[in-house]
């Protein structure tokens, strides 16, 4: 079920307009460098990871990417609010994203927290379903990288099972990550649940081949 219609989101979506201003595919790096990183969130929810990641790396262009308008918005205003000028906001599904991007300009993907879509009927659903993946990832460079992060174990299990069949090469994983030491930007959906004692798991895989989907897969699940 879709959020009701936040009161005043046209007028808030207005004054973030900037933040919605859409590059034609192959043009997101226009008034930047060549070699400027193309970074795009799959599902930025209110913009937390994004917003803090364009502060610490100023030199990326980044674009995130959220379904639902009411949480797209807030995300724009924390953007507007730290007055970055490296990031901005595109509202369409997953599989529509080869229509907005050239294919192979993007250089990382992050998926945080997709929705597990836990019966195994929905599997299909998730974005890292062989799949539906394939349908998106054409905008990913080959050597390009995407990382994910879920609190689902079963997702992450899942994941992990399916990019090497799509030609991915997992390169990193943990299935505690804030045991680890190293860097980590936390979503508003990872502070809450980590708080309560979820651990987060965490990948890291590179695209190292245009794999398509196997042929006896492609209708794994639609029993």
């Amino acid at each position: 079920m879709r959020m009701r219609k936040k009161k005043n989101l046209d007028q808030r979506r207005d004054a973030c307009a900037q933040y919605f201003a859409v590059s034609e595919p192959g043009h997101w790096r226009d008034g930047r460098e060549n070699t400027t990183p193309l970074y795009v969130e799959i599902g930025c929810g209110k913009g937390r990871f994004c917003v803090e990641s364009c502060r610490q790396m100023p030199e990326c262009r980044f674009v995130a990417v959220e379904r639902e308008q009411n949480v797209i918005v807030m995300a724009a205003e924390k953007a507007k609010n730290a007055e970055l000028s490296n990031l901005s906001f595109i509202s369409v599904d997953a599989v529509k994203l080869p229509e907005m991007f050239a294919p192979s300009e993007v250089d990382r993907i992050y998926l945080n927290f997709s929705d597990p879509w836990p019966p195994k009927k929905y599997w299909k659903r998730r974005l890292t379903h062989r799949r539906v993946l394939k349908q998106y990832d054409g905008i990913l460079k080959l050597g390009g990288e995407l990382f994910f992060k879920t609190d689902n174990e079963d997702l992450f299990n899942f994941t992990m099972e399916e990019l090497p069949q799509i030609g991915y090469e997992i390169r990193w994983f943990t299935h505690d990550l804030h045991a680890e030491n190293i860097p980590n930007i936390m979503t508003e959906y990872e502070e809450n649940f980590s708080g309560k004692g979820f651990k987060i798991h965490r990948l890291e895989a590179v695209k190292v081949s245009d794999a398509p989907v196997p042929a006896e897969e492609r209708t794994q699940d639609d029993e």
